[in-house]
């Protein structure tokens, strides 16, 4: 099999399409023919070496945690799979994995895709789904009738985050470039800020929750915005804290099932837009990690294993 795989820490230069053989699945595992992975700006930071202390790796080290794909193989004691499921999952950061074109995967990091979830669609879903879900309402603590205020609207983790909180009952003011204001509202936003335009903390009050995705100035603004007992809600600087009485966390995604099963069950229900901005061929991973590393990717950049 193929997988896009690192020697050495840096830039996306040095990833390199390498044969390998395929695994054999232990127990409570199962072997998948990947068909579709998606990139997160984790990944870039896994490549350039930048986790090495939260996520130890050894190199050579395969790229990728958010998949999906078919399940070849069940191994012993796996009792939710079998050979010809549909299935979407999120690889441990210190296994990786996903931009190859077979892996090896615990039960437990998997669910089954709905019928009519295309694989480049599932793949867009666990790390930027489930981080706007943790963060809303698992850091968040969000509640129907409050104003939330969602950066980079357009982005991977924004463009969820959008629907969620609309779908919650809240009232959303999104940021974004100039391109994307028309996707924003059509995601859910009540109001559009354009961020190279207008200024959001001279324009904003009151506001009980703000998911930041953006950081540095970006972040240190959204303070100004907040209601007395508001909360920032940060995907990017693990610094974050309170003040007074105003509440700072940092989230950071690990495997949840039951998120992901509301997730898609959001799917199956037609409440949910997955978009998707380029889809690469595996020959050309490194494409799509330029891509992401080079900002404003509208949804998610996918790479798509061929066979």
């Amino acid at each position: 099999m193929k997988a896009l795989r690192i020697h050495e820490f840096g830039n996306p230069s040095l990833a390199v399409l390498e044969d390998l053989a395929p695994a054999e699945p232990g127990p409570g595992q199962v072997s998948l023919r990947i068909e579709a992975a998606s990139v997160n700006p984790l990944d870039l930071k896994m490549l350039a070496g930048h986790m090495r202390q939260v996520f130890p790796v050894s190199l050579p080290y395969t790229l990728g945690t958010d998949l999906a794909g078919v399940v070849l193989q069940a191994g012993p004691g796996v009792a939710r799979f079998q050979p010809g499921d549909r299935v979407v999952g999120r690889l441990e950061p210190t296994a990786g994995g996903a931009f190859a074109q077979a892996a090896v995967v615990p039960e437990q990091a998997l669910s089954l895709m709905p019928a009519d979830m295309s694989f480049e669609q599932a793949a867009a879903l666990p790390t930027a789904a489930g981080t706007a879900w943790l963060a809303l309402f698992g850091a968040g603590k969000l509640q129907a009738g409050q104003r939330v205020l969602v950066h980079a609207a357009a982005g991977g983790v924004g463009s969820f985050a959008v629907q969620f909180a609309r779908q919650a009952g809240a009232h959303v003011v999104a940021t974004a470039s100039a391109r994307n204001l028309g996707l924003a509202e059509e995601l859910g936003a009540h109001e559009v800020i354009d961020y190279q335009r207008q200024d959001f903390a001279g324009l904003l009050r009151g506001v009980d929750l703000v998911l930041d995705t953006v950081g540095g100035d970006t972040l240190e603004r959204s303070w100004q915005v907040l209601a007395p007992r508001g909360a920032v809600v940060s995907t990017v600087d693990f610094a974050v804290k309170p003040r007074g009485s105003q509440a700072g966390a940092f989230v950071f995604f690990q495997h949840d099932a039951e998120a992901l099963s509301g997730i898609l069950e959001s799917f199956k229900a037609k409440q949910l837009q997955i978009v998707l901005d380029t889809i690469h061929p595996l020959d050309d991973a490194r494409a799509a990690l330029e891509q992401v590393a080079g900002g404003h990717a509208r949804g998610k950049v996918i790479v798509r294993a061929s066979h």
